[in-house]
């Protein structure tokens, strides 16, 4: 039997492979710091990243006392990214633009 695929939002799919790209050393903690997300948000995310094929995680020692993850983007998640990132220009630019028209309403009233 099939595990069932874990859905999540797809602006923070975007920020966790585009942070993971960037430092994939990063702990669970600091991501979650970093995009304002809970720990265990986090840690659900990732394992549905992993599950999709989109990261693929490796153990390493920081230090003798420590263990550490290092989380690479696949090839299947890099494709991914692209197309995230993608959309996400779309619905912030979108998002902006309908922001744009809101406020030059408001600023028009406030002149009346």
């Amino acid at each position: 039997m099939k595990k069932p695929i874990k859905v999540i939002d797809l602006d923070l799919h975007f920020r966790i492979l585009h942070l993971l790209e960037d430092s994939p050393d990063i702990s669970q903690r600091e991501i979650a710091q970093k995009l304002g997300v809970s720990l265990g948000g986090i840690n659900y995310c990732l394992k549905a990243l992993i599950d999709i094929g989109h990261i693929k995680v490796h153990n390493f020692n920081k230090n003798p006392r420590k263990v550490g993850y290092l989380y690479l983007l696949t090839p299947k998640g890099i494709s991914q990214k692209v197309r995230l990132t993608s959309g996400f220009l779309k619905r912030k630019l979108s998002e902006y633009h309908s922001l744009r028209k809101e406020i030059d309403l408001l600023q028009s009233k406030l002149k009346v």
